[in-house]
């Protein structure tokens, strides 16, 4: 009767464990996005946060709806009145301008269009020293894949086209060098 009691035990333990990694299986594989980097150069890690970043703006364009949004530096630079005085953002500040697929809110009088299915993230960051070369600004656009919950940098054959640095966005960015870069107006609130 011992023995079978301590078979019984063993059975149990061994059953537990083996839920407990079975369990934890999407926890094991689950991506780190904050591992995520553009080769040679933003890595997702340094915008860790930005989540909670205050609203810059929104904005809609296509099938996307994004909402921009800035680190206190940013809003702070934006407050102040950059770039519309003609000072350039400063060190530090940051950029995510998240995109989403539309999609109507079927629930909602007049059926807005409200962000769907989680589409790309794009992110700037100012570092004069860094970015010397590409207006102070460095740029990384990393896009979603819903069916295996994960992000990915994005490439040459992206729309618009990706290089593999953080210089990607500059060549977009240079229309707007005027405003130090930055397209987003800082909506009034």
């Amino acid at each position: 009767m011992e023995g079978t009691e301590m078979s019984s035990r063993r059975i149990a333990v061994v059953a537990a464990l083996m839920l407990g990694i079975l369990g934890s299986g999407d926890a094991l594989y689950a991506q780190d996005k904050y591992k995520v980097q553009v080769p040679n150069g933003l890595a997702f890690s340094e915008f860790k946060g930005y989540e909670g970043w205050q609203t810059i703006s929104i904005s809609q364009s296509g099938p996307l709806v994004s909402v921009i949004l800035g680190n206190p530096s940013m809003i702070e630079a934006f407050e102040s009145g950059v770039p519309n005085n003609g000072k350039p953002f400063p060190d530090g500040a940051r950029m995510a301008k998240i995109h989403w697929v539309a999609t109507k809110n079927l629930t909602a009088p007049g059926a807005p269009q409200v962000p769907g299915t989680l589409h790309d993230v794009d992110f700037m960051v100012k570092d004069g020293k860094r970015f010397a070369d590409s207006g102070g600004w460095g740029y990384a656009f990393f896009k979603y894949d819903a069916a295996s919950d994960t992000f990915a940098p994005g490439t040459l054959s992206d729309q618009p086209p990706q290089g593999n640095d953080a210089k990607c966005g500059f060549a977009c960015h240079t229309v707007a060098k005027g405003r130090d870069y930055v397209f987003t107006e800082y909506a009034k609130r």
